[in-house]
């Protein structure tokens, strides 16, 4: 069965410096999606160091514990997470490899783009039309929160 695919975009009015930090800074989410109404209810990091290729966290989310990590990273144009979701017995639910990629589209602007992929297992993949609109509508909080998280900041230009 084919994976769940979309892309959402967005214009940020910052550099693409700060939009890729404030993207891989993992418990930084909590800041910025809080109040959202997200499923995103806690992130931490759990693996040492700066965030890269390979660095691990948990998401805390209304639907429970999820852990994942960075698949790829290329600073300061691309990111792509991998999480997953498995039964009490082990079985792999879901998967999702949420990505950004970032290009610098003007003095003090950055286009994101946020490609969504998703991939049900087993009896989960049943409720695909679901899965999608629900993946959608949580993807797009997250691209609005982000833009939003520069456009109420201090000292800028619309907060």
């Amino acid at each position: 069965m084919k994976p769940i695919e979309f892309e959402i975009q967005r214009r940020v009015q910052a550099p693409i410096d700060e939009v890729f930090a404030r993207i891989v800074d993992i418990e930084g989410y909590n800041e910025w999606m809080a109040n959202t109404g997200s499923m995103l209810k806690h992130v931490r990091q759990t693996s040492p160091g700066e965030p890269t290729v390979g660095t691990t966290y948990v998401e805390e989310t209304s639907q429970g514990s999820q852990p994942g990590e960075i698949a790829e990273m290329e600073a300061p144009q691309t990111i792509v997470y991998h999480w997953w979701q498995t039964s009490k017995s082990g079985k792999l639910q879901f998967e999702g490899w949420p990505s950004f990629q970032l290009q610098s589209s003007g003095p003090g602007e950055t286009l994101v783009r946020h490609r969504g992929k998703l991939v049900s297992y087993g009896i989960w993949r049943l409720g695909k039309p679901l899965w999608r609109r629900f993946a959608i509508k949580e993807r797009t909080i997250t691209v609005d929160a982000l833009k939003s998280s520069f456009e109420n900041a201090p000292g800028s230009s619309s907060g």
